[in-house]
């Protein structure tokens, strides 16, 4: 799946999220974070490696539900789920940890 050129203002809720089917990436962040725009490049590169795996920006900022329900505290934060079902989670990440959340969801391959 490619990568998901905006960021969504209206979240899900944690229940919904929860409901997603198999892997997901979800983005905690804002257009204008200069951290979140410098993984742009990395993002879509392993999205291209991981077609399989749903990318969701989701537009953060203080007191929005579903970010504190993940604990964010820092842009970006990639919360890395199967099912639901939280696998990794990076916070500000460097390219070698993005690669292991995304091979976490792919069990080790790729």
């Amino acid at each position: 799946m490619p990568l998901s050129a905006t960021y969504v203002a209206q979240e899900p809720t944690r229940d919904e999220v929860n409901r997603l089917p198999g892997p997901v990436l979800l983005e905690f962040g804002t257009a204008w974070c200069g951290y979140c725009r410098a993984l742009d490049a990395d993002l879509a590169e392993l999205l291209e490696q991981f077609p399989q795996v749903r990318h969701l920006r989701v537009e953060d900022g203080r007191g929005k539900p579903l970010g504190r329900s993940f604990r964010v505290k820092l842009w970006p934060t990639l919360v890395f789920l199967r099912d639901g079902q939280v696998v990794k989670l990076a916070v500000r990440p460097d390219p070698a940890e993005i690669r292991e959340g995304f091979q976490a969801l792919a069990g080790g391959a790729g």
